[in-house]
């Protein structure tokens, strides 16, 4: 479930096990059977943060309808996306030092570390958050929280359990949002009556939504331009190190329509397609254009202010992929390719936007071939999630989970 500021949007799909060609068992993919979607209506989601809940509850209730009908399955589990100005999502590396270093690691042990590590980087993120926003740290809400990486004396390992060593350094991603945020979310998904499998931080989600088998070590700027924000997420070697989002969408383009021709939202709206879609006259085509290039080099400098608070990137990759509805609007991607925007901050090379497709997704089967573009990438990255989410835990995530239900009480 994608609750998004423009379009709520609901995919039903199965999981069954991924084969190799001589017929091995090689991991687990995700087989769409039902989409559905639904337009907001401009109260609904400001700044990505629900406005009106019993709207939104409507909207998601009709979006998965659609999908049922299609998929002629009901859902038991759900994965619900999150969003928007107010969520902020950081990765913390975080040591241990070992006193018994010769010992090896069991479950108790693991416990202990998870926990002390994860209330170390719950605290620093916390109170950096509440001073970005403004907001008292008692009213920041932990969302979600996911091992991106554990270490022991500096070699890499998934399970911990067995190793003997010095030190164990673990990197943690954690995604806040401000109290009333979040539980208007929980709100919503208790009255949809499915399963809650988890709440994800949407960049977060975005950041690990390509192949780890063939992007293991890929450093990327992911950006996805949705109808009421944009949000970044960095990826650096395979890790997601944190993600940013400013309050700058596909709705600001067209407010700016509406009041530059004197217009409705939805006339403007309906013009913003048309010309997205590229069914305008040359003449009209050109006076939207301008318009929208004047807002250009705001969105522009919410990019690069968001690029440039990655204080601890030395520099930063030159490859950037492209989602979201936005992004339909040449002059996004124009902006990035065209322009001398990045001299300001420190890129290795020339950074060169793509569009992300969903066929770039490999462990994503579409039956219903309704996903086309990259506006569906968000969506399909949380069924990337959710195919994890619904499989059996590691036992880092039992502990992590663990923690987090102590942290939330």
């Amino acid at each position: 479930m994608d609750i998004g500021t423009e379009i709520v949007k609901a995919i039903i799909f199965t999981i069954e096990e991924k084969l190799s060609a001589g017929g091995e068992i090689i991991g687990k993919r995700a087989i769409i059977r039902g989409v559905g979607g639904v337009k907001q209506r401009q109260g609904d989601i400001k700044n990505g943060a629900v406005t009106d809940i019993a709207s939104v509850v409507n909207n998601c209730k009709e979006s998965i309808r659609i999908a049922t009908n299609e998929a002629g399955i009901r859902a038991s589990q759900m994965v619900m996306g999150i969003a928007g100005e107010f969520v902020k999502g950081s990765t913390s590396t975080i040591k241990y030092k070992r006193e018994e270093h010769d010992a090896k690691i069991n479950l108790s042990e693991l416990r202990n570390i998870v926990h002390k590590l994860e209330w170390r980087a719950f605290d620093e993120v916390r109170k950096q958050m509440s001073e970005e926003t403004g907001y008292p740290e008692i009213d920041v809400k932990l969302v979600s929280s996911s091992i991106v990486e554990v270490r022991i004396d500096g070699y890499k390992v998934t399970n911990p359990l067995g190793f003997q060593g010095r030190e164990v350094q673990m990197s943690i991603f954690n995604s806040f949002a401000p109290h009333v945020h979040f539980t208007a979310l929980q709100n919503i998904a208790d009255e949809l009556e499915l399963e809650l499998l988890s709440i994800i931080s949407e960049p977060y989600a975005l950041s690990r939504c390509l192949d780890s088998e063939h992007n293991g070590s890929m450093s990327a700027i992911y950006i996805d331009v949705g109808g009421g924000t944009t949000d970044i997420a960095m990826v650096a070697d395979g890790s997601v190190i944190g993600t940013k989002m400013f309050a700058i969408g596909g709705r600001t383009f067209t407010k700016r329509i509406a009041v530059e021709l004197n217009i409705s939202f939805d006339e403007a709206e309906k013009l913003k397609i048309a010309y997205t879609d590229d069914k305008l006259e040359q003449k009209s085509k050109k006076i939207i254009s301008d318009i929208i290039n004047n807002d250009i080099d705001i969105w522009l400098e919410g990019v690069m202010l968001a690029l440039s608070e990655f204080k601890s990137m030395d520099v930063l990759p030159s490859k950037i992929l492209l989602c979201g509805g936005g992004t339909n609007l040449p002059e996004i991607k124009e902006a990035i390719n065209n322009t001398k925007w990045y001299k300001k901050l420190h890129f290795a090379n020339t950074p060169q936007a793509t569009f992300m497709h969903p066929n770039d997704l490999n462990n994503i089967i579409d039956e219903t071939k309704k996903i086309k573009d990259q506006q569906d990438i968000i969506p399909l990255s949380l069924v990337n999630l959710g195919i994890e989410l619904a499989g059996e835990e590691t036992v880092i995530q039992k502990a992590l989970r663990k923690v987090i239900g102590i942290m939330k009480v």
